[in-house]
């Protein structure tokens, strides 16, 4: 199954994460989107295991949970590889090249750049445009991972009752739902650099973007997970317990300076550390001029502020659903209140519309 595969309408954005399922389907009426439908179901405890599905029939039953809350009608979902688990390269190709000729001349050309087995590999490609290079080529990107990778989430998206028709990569899904968080940006995000942390359960993604293209992405294990075990160890709590009190409250008054202070220093620090792996990673690079936090993470109070202060960058919360009208079931399972951590369910529901 290719990538990116044949484009339906609409079809489900599908996050999987280690902690959770979550879901949304959006339709569009003239420039304007809205949300129809949308439901977020945790995920079985060691079902996936750093983005990859160990369950298939553990995480679909998930999956179907969700579908059901949402009252979704869809059956077509898009869903994510993680960057990690996928490679990609610009390539440069004639520009005569059209059809079948371009679809050879691209499998000739991915043997150079998969470092496996062609038949152990699932990949695709998309022209760019004309090369910058070469007036008379143009450039191509090749996308390809591991068949299993692929296979994994077909499996768990099938044992839903749904069909995956399309699997994405991550960093994609996440450039694709950066144009829903325009109003936030200076100039609509024209001309400028912006860095984007969207933080997860056990992995965050720190993700800069140029005139609202992806220059540059890098994942690394740090999350909300960790919060909750910290509650957890010092509370003496289960792990449900300690994860539903982090997010409706009820923890003692010391939480604060006991708990939540040292892993908000924790949060400063990495945000401090990815920009300077990102201003070593090439020459030219200049420090972003905003940042937009997303995850669960970033509802923290204060939390944006703290960070602006300690980077010396403007922070604000990113929220992919500022500008859209939001049905009332939606509303009613609480999508408003989840917007910052729908980042990549919402760039893969706007493969709906490509």
């Amino acid at each position: 199954m290719p990538i990116f595969s044949s484009k339906q309408r609409p079809v489900l954005g599908l996050d999987i994460t280690t902690s959770s399922v979550k879901l949304i389907e959006l339709s569009k009426s003239g420039s304007r989107y809205k949300v129809e439908a949308y439901a977020a179901q945790p995920t079985p405890l060691n079902s996936v295991n750093e983005k990859a599905i160990v369950d298939a029939d553990a995480v679909g039953e998930a999956v179907r949970i969700a579908v059901k809350r949402s009252g979704a009608r869809t059956r077509d979902a898009a869903v994510a590889i993680s960057g990690d688990a996928a490679i990609t390269k610009v390539i440069q190709m004639p520009g005569s090249f059209q059809g079948s000729d371009l679809e050879g001349q691209v499998e000739l050309q991915a043997d150079q750049y998969i470092p496996f087995p062609m038949e152990e590999v699932s990949y695709d490609f998309e022209i760019i445009g004309p090369s910058e290079k070469d007036a008379e080529m143009m450039d191509v990107l090749l996308v390809a991972t591991r068949t299993e990778n692929v296979e994994q989430r077909q499996a768990a998206v099938e044992a839903a009752g749904l069909s995956a028709k399309i699997v994405d990569v991550e960093a994609f899904a996440l450039e694709n739902a950066c144009l829903l968080m325009t109003h936030q940006m200076p100039d609509e995000g024209a001309d400028h650099s912006i860095a984007v942390i969207d933080f997860g359960a056990t992995s965050t993604s720190f993700s800069v973007l140029r005139n609202l293209k992806v220059i540059y992405t890098r994942d690394f294990a740090f999350g909300g997970q960790q919060l909750t075990e910290e509650i957890m160890r010092t509370y003496g709590l289960s792990l449900q317990e300690a994860g539903r009190a982090k997010k409706e409250g009820g923890l003692p008054s010391n939480y604060g300076p006991e708990v939540l202070d040292a892993f908000i220093d924790d949060m400063t620090q990495q945000v401090s550390r990815s920009l300077q792996f990102y201003l070593a990673s090439g020459g030219g690079r200049e420090q972003p001029e905003q940042i937009l936090i997303c995850g669960g993470c970033a509802n923290i109070p204060g939390v944006s502020d703290l960070i602006a202060s300690r980077v010396g960058i403007p922070t604000e919360i990113g929220d992919p659903l500022g500008k859209m009208k939001v049905a009332s079931k939606a509303k009613a399972a609480g999508v408003q209140k989840d917007a910052t951590a729908l980042l990549t369910a919402c760039g893969l529901a706007l493969r709906s519309f490509d």
